[in-house]
């Protein structure tokens, strides 16, 4: 591995730190090296407030020492004023002398831009150091800005002979503990969760974060007619809830009624919540929703747990058509994941 995949490496693991608490931002890590030497850390904390670079920077104990070192980030450096100054026009003003970047920004407001910025100003310019990491890192940022939608995480737990529920569609515990408290932890580090009609009616699910820490979702609830009981958790106005139907548009505090203009439409929905930068979203059931989504060919990730109990007779779980990326033990219960083959 060379020296600037190494760099690099530790740019990611910075940027990391902020998965969960960045968006609609792009989680990015950056490092300050002199004579091989890191001298500068930071990386983007929370969304608006300071991005990597200037938290690098203010990190340097003696910044006569930055006009000598190499700037290592994982994203390309912002040209623009959003909540915060243009982070290329930062580095041009300290007078760096290489930037390496893992990739360039997706964002037609950067999109090259920031990388001749650095470039016109006569700095030395490196990008596609650990590009594949960097874009599997931010694969919600990179999927909101070039398909225009939500990175979609389809999630549900198995029984062991394939049923989602019971016939009267009762859930009620396919998975352990353990693999609750990691949809806990999922649930912290995605914008949005969604079910349709019959899990909320049956479940009656409250989609926040409970065994874990870290912010509540918005939660999203499909009720064409409205026929759901205004009493279910979903409707509680403790978090933020958009509940898209076919009756009515309305607001109040903390739900949102959106009204979809042709009925049950998944990509109607889906433009309206890029419309509202919302980058991620995990659809939780049932299994009517879920099937949808996979019918449509529209999801990025499947997470499924089996469980060790079996109904014998039930609703039969998804199924999709894909690579698997990954199988873990979860204390007995079997957490696979999975990606579609394009």
């Amino acid at each position: 591995m060379s020296p600037e995949e190494i760099f690099m490496l530790r740019a990611l693991e910075l940027a990391e730190l902020g998965k969960g608490r960045v968006s609609p931002n792009p989680m990015v890590g950056c490092v300050i090296v002199h004579d091989g030497q890191i001298i500068g850390e930071g990386y983007h904390e929370v969304y608006g407030g300071p991005h990597a670079e200037p938290n690098a920077i203010n990190s340097v104990k003696n910044p006569i020492l930055i006009p000598e070192s190499t700037v290592y980030v994982t994203l390309e450096p912002c040209a623009h004023w959003g909540k915060t100054p243009p982070c290329a026009n930062l580095l041009v003003e300290k007078k760096v002398k290489k930037v390496v970047i893992g990739t360039l920004d997706s964002n037609p407001l950067v999109g090259g831009k920031g990388a001749q910025i650095l470039k016109d100003a006569g700095i030395e310019v490196t990008s596609g150091v650990l590009d594949r990491r960097v874009r599997e890192q931010n694969k919600r940022f990179f999927t909101f800005m070039e398909k225009k939608r939500p990175y979609i995480i389809l999630k549900w737990a198995q029984t062991k002979d394939g049923f989602i529920a019971r016939e009267n569609y009762d859930s009620k515990w396919i998975s352990n503990p353990y693999s609750r408290q990691l949809v806990h932890r999922w649930r912290s580090e995605e914008d949005a969760i969604m079910v349709g009609t019959l899990t909320a009616k049956y479940d009656n699910p409250q989609l926040n974060v409970r065994e874990w820490e870290g912010k509540n979702p918005v939660r999203i609830v499909v009720d064409r007619n409205l026929t759901l009981d205004r009493d279910l958790h979903l409707f509680d106005q403790s978090q933020l809830t958009l509940c898209y139907n076919q009756v009515k548009e309305e607001k109040s505090d903390n739900l949102e009624h959106v009204k979809l203009p042709s009925g049950f439409n998944i990509r109607e929905i889906l433009d309206d919540l890029y419309q509202r930068k919302i980058q991620s979203l995990i659809v939780e059931g049932g299994a009517q929703l879920l099937n949808k989504f996979i019918q449509e060919n529209l999801w990025d990730e499947a997470r499924v747990f089996t469980g060790q109990v079996q109904f014998g007779k039930g609703i039969p779980a998804p199924k999709t058509q894909g690579s698997i990326l990954d199988e873990m033990d979860i204390m007995g219960d079997l957490l696979t994941i999975t990606r579609p083959i394009y």
